[in-house]
């Protein structure tokens, strides 16, 4: 049995949450995003994440994020590398296209400072994860040397506790939270409000129609994130692939919010999609197995006050 405050655990109530969304919607007949206060708009504008930003713009997305390639270990030669990798994006997609760069919590205070100073001639529209969220007083000196460049974060933090030292740090510019990892759409609603008392927008990281429903429904929600999912990044498929017969498809950067109007998450399942054993979800399994306690052995742990 697992148990904990982050990761695996959350996951698993995020999954009940929304299964239990899902199931009000389907009751009610009504779609989720009418449970938690109706739609702000009529149309969904989605960005897009994947390795061709210029393709992202062709295809009608509003914005391309690309994954930053070299990490702080690899030093001031790293550093010129990401800067000429992120120019050459940049003269891609033209001066105008918001660039956006995920760095996947593998920098440090001093290297996004003089990377993001490097870069300012390229008009990144935002960093996202440069630290990881728990670095709360990094992220304040971050933005103290640049108070005008955005910075992200989010998608790896599970708790609204964790969301309440962002939100009331002022140092973050957009939250992203996973409803498939934060404790699903209740926590996320939770989080939302509280960075709305702020002014502060909440751009769900991922998890596809879970995600548009919140977004929809949610003043202080601009716009949703979009995976490529094509192994070239240049084509839409679906976000979980082939596991749902009619999951909704942003085929030209944005989904008309009457795509959405089905009873709860408005998804089927595909009878046809291969399911994976459950017996195996933590496999591979240990090589050599623990040995069972005797009896003899149990009682005197019991004995000596162990457990």
């Amino acid at each position: 049995m697992f148990y904990g405050r982050k990761g695996l655990p959350v996951a698993v109530i995020s999954v009940l949450d929304l299964a239990l969304w899902d199931l009000l919607g389907k009751i009610r007949n009504e779609p989720v995003y009418r449970l938690i206060g109706g739609t702000t708009r009529d149309r969904l504008h989605f960005y897009c994440t994947g390795p061709e930003p210029a393709s992202a713009k062709e295809m009608g997305f509003s914005a391309g994020k690309v994954a930053l390639p070299y990490c702080a270990a690899e030093g001031p030669e790293g550093l010129k590398k990401n800067y000429e990798y992120l120019k050459q994006k940049r003269s891609e997609v033209g001066p105008d296209f918001p660039l956006r760069v995920d760095c996947w919590m593998s920098l440090t205070v001093p290297y996004i400072i003089e990377l993001a100073e490097k870069c300012k001639e390229l008009n990144i529209d935002w960093w996202e994860e440069v630290l990881t969220p728990d670095d709360t007083d990094g992220f304040a000196l971050i933005k103290r040397a640049h108070p005008t460049i955005k910075f992200t974060t989010g998608e790896h933090e599970y708790s609204r506790y964790g969301f309440r030292k962002l939100i009331e740090g002022r140092n973050i510019d957009v939250l992203q939270p996973d409803v498939m990892w934060v404790g699903g759409l209740t926590e996320l609603l939770k989080i939302s409000a509280h960075a709305a008392a702020y002014d502060l927008p909440v751009v769900p990281h991922a998890s596809g129609p879970y995600s548009y429903h919140f977004v929809v429904s949610q003043a202080n929600s601009p716009f949703q994130e979009y995976l490529a999912n094509s192994p070239d990044g240049k084509s839409v498929l679906p976000v979980f692939g082939n596991l749902f017969t009619n999951e909704p498809i942003p085929t030209k950067g944005y989904l008309e919010v009457s795509e959405l109007d089905k009873p709860g998450f408005g998804l089927e399942i595909n009878p046809s999609a291969p399911l994976i054993d459950a017996a195996k979800i933590l496999s591979p399994a240990p090589a050599r197995s623990l040995p069972v306690p005797s009896k003899e052995e149990s009682n005197d742990s019991h004995a000596n006050g162990k457990a």
